[in-house]
C-alpha cells in the first residue's frame, strides 16, 4: 500500500511593495512573532529578514524586502539591488498592495520588475483590508487583476489580507504553503528568523528611534551594535544581557532632535527598545546606547560598508 503521507514541503517567499504597504506587519502576524521592524516611517527595514513559520508538513520561509522605490541615493540604489537579487531566488514573490489604497504609479513599477523574473510564482495580497470598505476592497481586487494583464503576469493567487485584525492570514499561510515545492526543514524547529541576534537588536532600537521624530530624520539613522553578552559573574538564574549600541546620524541638528530636552527622548528611545528586547530574548536587559554622527552616511560608500551595507 502506498505511503499516504503528504511531502513535506519548503521554500522561500518574499513580500514586496512600496514602502509602507504592510510588509513587515504581515511577516510578524505569519511568524507569530516580531521578527521584523514594523513603523508609519517609509523604508524603515533595510535589511533581508526572514521569519520563518515552522508547521509539521512545511517550513515557510519568509523573506521581508526593503520597499521598492526609485533611488535617490546610493543607500536607495543598494536597497533596490538587494530586492532584485533577492526575487529571483526565491520560490514565490507576493507583492503587497494596501486596500486603503488605490494602484499606483509606484505599485505599477513594482509590478513591472517583478514581470522581469520569470521562473518565480507571482501572488497578490490586499494588505490593510480593515482599513478599507467591502465596495474599496472589490474594486481594488479587480484593479489588481487588470494590473497583472497589463504587465503580463499571472496571479497564482490574489488574496485579500488583514494582518492588524488577523484576518485570512491563515488561509494565506495555506496558500502560500500550496504553491511551495516538496523538500526538507531548512532550518532548525524554534528559529524565527535567521538574522543574527545583533541585526535583530538593531532593527528594534532602531524602530523604537523612529517613533515619533519628525519627516526628515528616518533614512538618517542607522544602529551598530558593538557588543553584545551575557554581564559575567552573575547567577544563572539572574541573567543580564548588555547590549553597547552606537545610533548615527548624519548631522548635529539630528544628533539634537535625538538627544531632546535634557536628554529625555534618547532616555525613552532606550527604555522602549529595552523592553522590547527583554521581550524577544526573555532576559532582562542593560542597555548602553549613544548617538553619534557619521556625516551624510548614506552617500559614502566606505560608511556604508561600516554601517552594513
Amino acid at each position: 500500500m502506498a505511503d499516504e503521507t503528504p511531502e513535506h514541503k519548503s521554500g522561500f517567499v518574499s513580500f514586496v511593495g512600496r514602502p509602507n504597504a504592510g510588509k513587515s506587519t504581515l511577516t510578524n502576524a505569519l511568524v507569530g512573532t516580531k521578527v521584523v521592524i514594523t513603523s508609519s516611517k517609509p523604508q524603515t527595514t533595510r535589511t533581508v529578514v526572514r521569519g520563518i513559520v515552522h508547521r509539521p508538513d512545511a517550513q515557510l520561509i519568509l523573506v521581508d524586502t526593503p520597499g521598492l522605490h526609485r533611488p535617490r541615493t546610493l543607500l536607495g540604489e543598494r536597497l533596490n539591488d538587494l530586492v532584485k537579487t533577492t526575487l529571483g531566488e526565491v520560490d514565490v514573490v507576493a507583492v503587497c498592495l494596501p486596500a486603503n489604497e488605490k494602484v499606483g504609479p509606484g505599485d505599477r513599477f513594482i509590478v513591472k520588475e517583478m514581470a522581469k523574473v520569470k521562473r518565480t510564482i507571482k501572488v497578490a495580497i490586499a494588505t490593510k483590508t480593515d482599513l478599507a470598505t467591502g465596495e474599496q476592497i472589490g474594486q481594488h481586487l479587480l484593479d489588481i487583476q487588470k494590473l497583472g494583464a497589463e504587465t503580463g503576469i499571472e496571479w497564482a493567487e490574489i488574496v485579500p489580507v488583514s494582518a492588524k485584525a488577523g484576518d485570512q492570514v491563515k488561509l494565506l499561510e495555506e496558500l502560500l504553503v500550496g504553491l511551495l515545492p516538496a523538500g526538507p526543514q531548512l532550518y532548525p524547529d524554534g528559529d524565527l528568523s535567521d538574522a543574527p541576534e545583533e541585526a535583530i537588536v538593531a532593527e528594534l532600537i532602531r524602530e523604537a528611534a523612529l517613533e515619533g521624530v519628525r519627516d526628515e530624520l528616518p533614512h538618517s539613522i542607522a544602529v551598530v551594535v558593538e557588543e553584545m553578552g551575557l554581564r559575567e559573574g552573575r547567577d544563572a538564574d539572574r541573567p543580564l544581557l548588555d547590549i553597547h549600541a552606537n545610533l548615527y546620524v548624519e548631522r548635529d541638528s539630528q544628533k539634537g532632535i535625538m538627544i531632546g530636552h535634557k536628554g529625555a527622548r534618547l532616555r525613552d528611545v532606550g527604555k522602549a527598545a529595552r523592553l522590547q528586547i527583554e521581550a524577544l530574548f526573555g532576559t532582562p536587559v542593560y542597555l548602553d546606547l549613544h548617538i553619534k554622527i557619521a556625516k551624510d552616511w548614506q552617500r559614502d560608500p566606505r560608511q556604508l560598508r561600516k554601517l552594513g551595507f
